[in-house]
């Protein structure tokens, strides 16, 4: 007992105590910053892109399909492209991902996130949420795990994953829904009780990513359903995913 507490003093609080405000290394690559002035149309960038998230005249990025992978700005020879390390990513409205020069991180911190009464009355003290990997490579699941690790500790807010989506009160999708997981799904989601939200969280859940043209993919399930909140990463840091959520749940003050 003397043990754990003596190593208890020693470490300290290991958590993030401004989880809104938390410095973010400076090598992460979060929201494109582009200068269409210095872009000459030399189509560089749009072809060492392995998702198609750029386009040209004007100088676009959509981060709902980006990698942040940064072979655009490691081949732009104009300093057209670069990146922030800035993290709060997420938007309710999917067109609110394609970034252009005249988004700044005020701008979309202001606009990306609609915060709705009917969300903040029902789920902002408490949200459970069933995570389901649809065919991902675990990069996006293995960030999910680490947003309820000591550090990022998203229980503090209430937010937390359940074992079953009965008991959820949303879900969660990674991966770009293969044809063997959209059944199961789908039924994920009917077992859910409403009201109920749907996120998706990561490149290959949101477009698809390296996978949105492959045959065994079978993305029905977001055409028939609406998506409330989406969250770019490949793979998604756990301080964009925290961050989305509180912004979708909790009112601005």
């Amino acid at each position: 007992m003397f043990d754990t507490l003596k190593s208890r003093i020693y470490q300290g609080e290991q958590f993030i105590k401004d989880i809104k405000n938390a410095p973010m290394r400076e090598q992460f690559r979060g929201l494109p910053v582009l200068k269409n002035s210095n872009c000459d149309n030399c189509k560089k960038c749009t072809g060492v892109c392995p998702t198609g998230a750029l386009s040209i005249n004007p100088l676009k990025i959509d981060i709902g399909k980006c990698t942040f992978c940064g072979m655009c700005k490691n081949i732009c020879e104009r300093n057209a492209i670069n990146f922030s390390n800035f993290y709060k990513l997420s938007s309710t409205n999917r067109e609110s991902l394609i970034i252009d020069e005249r988004i700044t991180e005020e701008l979309f911190c202001k606009t990306a996130v609609e915060v709705r009464k009917e969300i903040t009355s029902v789920f902002s003290k408490s949200l459970k949420l069933r995570q389901v990997s649809a065919g991902g490579c675990n990069g996006c699941e293995m960030e999910l795990n680490a947003a309820s690790n000591v550090n990022f500790d998203m229980g503090r807010f209430g937010i937390d994953f359940v074992a079953s989506p009965r008991h959820a009160d949303g879900i969660v999708i990674t991966g770009p829904v293969t044809k063997n997981m959209a059944y199961a799904l789908e039924d994920c989601y009917n077992a859910i009780p409403d009201p109920k939200i749907i996120i998706l969280c990561g490149t290959c859940a949101i477009s698809g990513g390296v996978y949105q043209n492959s045959n065994e993919i079978d993305r029905g399930f977001l055409d028939k359903h609406k998506i409330d909140l989406y969250i770019p990463g490949c793979p998604v840091h756990p301080l964009t995913f925290i961050n989305g959520i509180l912004d979708f749940i909790k009112e601005r003050k």
